[in-house]
């Protein structure tokens, strides 16, 4: 049987780079597992932190150490290796911007080669938190209370923004969050208190995107489902992470033993159903494909579920929440891969017979 190659997309331009490579290692080994060996051919490409792609024995390296190479400043970052010709289905593990947003799935819908997870639209959407709170809004799903900024705001003429911040103030109590609207894992995320704070977390908020949301700061327990699917979705089981920082921050989400994740969630059981059928709302309001984890806030207090985002290619490591609820739903990892390769693959097909 001829194998399927796999072109394993990894590395990147966003401050997630490292984050990248390991799932690409932890899918790797899952494509190289007895059960796929005989089906698949990893072929890796790993883009470096200029842009510049790679393909052969650099991206192996990387794959065997875990280690990014040190980018070499005389290769061509718009030229492609000429082994992207040869991938039969692309498996982009690129976290955060310019991996996530929507920028490579327009570049591999070009190259007419299918791919897993979300499209441009999906992935767009899922990525930038202002214009998904609209889409679940439009959706009818409950969440926080939040304002939608630009940079041009933050940063115009001093005598305005005293007056911006008394806005936000009157709208929101105190804690809130503020947040870079286009940045994944929690980067750039302030927790505030006072105006003091408000003030410097904008100014920092607006160094790394034009768009940025403030958020209601909530009481609540962080849970969160996997979904899995295209057209016909199936929700796993919930699970919940508890921390012991001030929020669920960078640092708290990528140093060992700084999170727990509690898988099932220790939750009843309707509480569960709703969040499953919540989160099969928010991946169908956003156009996701493939796979997506969806996290939700519980406030036991009132038993209110407020959605809180959805990661259209959440982390992808053994350890990660995804592949565990997965896991612990009856689905191994390396059967999880090779699901999303076929979702992937099922997608195209259904594209193809459209056009």
């Amino acid at each position: 049987m001829t194998k399927l190659r796999v072109g394993l997309l990894f590395g990147g331009r966003s401050g997630e780079h490292e984050v990248s490579i390991s799932s690409a290692r932890a899918i790797a080994k899952a494509l190289s597992a007895e059960e796929n060996a005989s089906k698949y051919e990893i072929l890796p490409f790993y883009i470096q932190k200029n842009g510049c792609w790679l393909a052969g024995e650099i991206p192996q390296q990387v794959l065997e150490t875990g280690t990014p190479h040190l980018e070499d400043k005389n290769l061509n970052r718009w030229k492609l290796p000429e082994q992207v010709t040869q991938v039969d289905i692309w498996f982009p593990i690129l976290h955060g911007p310019n991996g996530e947003d929507g920028t490579i799935q327009g570049l591999l819908t070009l190259m007419q080669v299918p791919f897993v997870g979300s499209g441009v639209l999906g992935s767009a959407l899922g990525m930038d938190k202002i214009a998904m709170k609209m889409a679940f809004e439009q959706a009818g799903l409950p969440q926080v209370k939040y304002k939608a900024l630009t940079r041009a705001e933050v940063w115009s003429n001093p005598c305005v923004f005293p007056k911006l911040c008394d806005e936000i103030e009157a709208a929101l109590d105190y804690p809130f969050f503020v947040k870079p609207a286009n940045l994944g894992s929690s980067v750039g995320i302030a927790k505030v208190r006072s105006r003091q704070e408000l003030e410097a977390a904008l100014d920092n908020a607006a160094t790394y995107d034009r768009r940025i949301i403030v958020e209601a700061g909530v009481v609540a327990r962080e849970v969160e489902c996997a979904v899995l699917g295209n057209d016909q979705t199936k929700a796993s089981i919930v699970g919940e992470i508890t921390f012991n920082s001030d929020f669920y921050d960078y640092e708290t989400k990528y140093t060992v033993g700084q999170a727990d994740l509690l898988i099932p969630a220790p939750i009843p059981d309707a509480v569960s159903r709703q969040i499953q059928d919540m989160a099969l709302q928010a991946f169908a309001a956003v156009d996701a494909a493939g796979l997506a984890r969806v996290d939700f806030f519980f406030v036991e207090a009132t038993g209110e579920i407020l959605i809180n985002e959805i990661n259209t290619f959440p982390g992808f490591t053994a350890t990660s929440m995804y592949p565990q609820l997965w896991a612990e739903s009856g689905i191994p990892f390396p059967e999880l891969v090779d699901r999303l390769i076929q979702l992937g693959l099922e997608r195209n097909s259904s594209h193809e017979s459209q056009s």
